[in-house]
């Protein structure tokens, strides 16, 4: 997403919402990709090695284990969205033309904050016998942390500046509405890891992601005018234009809070029936 911004586009004008657009859908198909991955090796990889079996043979019930994995996987979610989320913000420092395309604070604090963690998380796995998945994440996320806020005092000549006066805050609202976009992605996978394995999951969810973001075409007009196929489709396929408000923040309008607790309103009654959906695959799922 940073070197993104740093490239200069023949665009007639219009590079800042090009890069924008660019980054936020960078984001919602790393959300999807990271979806199908932490689902499958959360649930499907343990239910292929007898791990979860395993732990099911314990007083636990099925549905407190699948509602458990969707808890970590939120959170995987979570923080994929959140690293990426602030690499788009950044990307707002820079407006790419052919006069000043280049932000040298942003490039080396936020990828110098990359590279550390993962050499933290090197050297942590070599001497200490660590993680080294688990160290280099929680390393990114911190480093990265850190050189974000630090930027937010600096400009691109290095100079110190009022905080986060070059950052396009509109930027947040919709990488929530993506995040929230992600969440339902990952209920969906985990519901398809209850059965399937990783290709098959991956190809379900790209089908619901397609047909998510044409569903008012598709399903809307139909749906209007009172198809009961069409209604039933409509509400099974996820909205993704609900979450995409990129549009919005392309000109001077900013994305209204009571529109995001309506869209969380969304989500939680969407992952509701997925999850029971899950729960109710993952019931009679044999293990052994």
């Amino acid at each position: 997403m940073l070197f993104m911004a740093h490239v200069p586009y023949l665009a007639l004008e219009s590079e800042n919402e090009l890069v924008k657009d660019s980054t936020l859908a960078i984001l919602f198909v790393v959300g999807l990709l990271a979806a199908v991955f932490c689902a499958s090796n959360t649930l499907a990889r343990e239910i292929r090695t007898g791990t979860a079996l395993a732990v099911l043979a314990k007083p636990v019930s099925r549905v407190k284990f699948l509602l458990a994995k969707y808890v970590g996987v939120s959170f995987a979610l979570f923080l994929v969205v959140y690293v990426n989320l602030m690499a788009a913000l950044l990307t707002s420092r820079v407006i790419p033309d052919f006069a000043d395309t280049l932000d040298p604070p942003g490039l080396f604090l936020f990828l110098g904050g990359m590279l550390l963690g993962i050499l933290l998380a090197g050297y942590t796995n070599f001497f200490q016998h660590r993680q080294f998945v688990g160290d280099a994440v929680m390393g990114i996320v911190a480093f990265t942390t850190l050189g974000f806020l630090l930027l937010n005092f600096l400009d691109r000549a290095w100079q110190w500046q009022s905080f986060a006066d070059l950052i396009d805050w509109r930027i947040l609202g919709a990488g929530i509405l993506i995040m929230f976009a992600v969440l339902v992605l990952g209920g969906i996978a985990l519901a398809c890891s209850t059965r399937l394995e990783m290709i098959p999951t991956l190809a379900i969810c790209a089908i619901f992601f397609m047909i998510g973001l044409m569903t008012d075409y598709i399903f809307g007009r139909a749906a209007a005018e009172g198809s009961m196929i069409a209604q039933v489709l409509y509400a099974v396929f996820p909205n993704w234009q609900l979450f995409w408000m990129v549009d919005a923040i392309e000109g001077e309008t900013n994305i209204p809070v009571a529109y995001l607790v309506h869209a969380f309103i969304y989500v939680v009654c969407y992952l509701t029936a997925t999850l029971s959906i899950a729960a109710a695959l993952f019931e009679d799922r044999e293990l052994a």
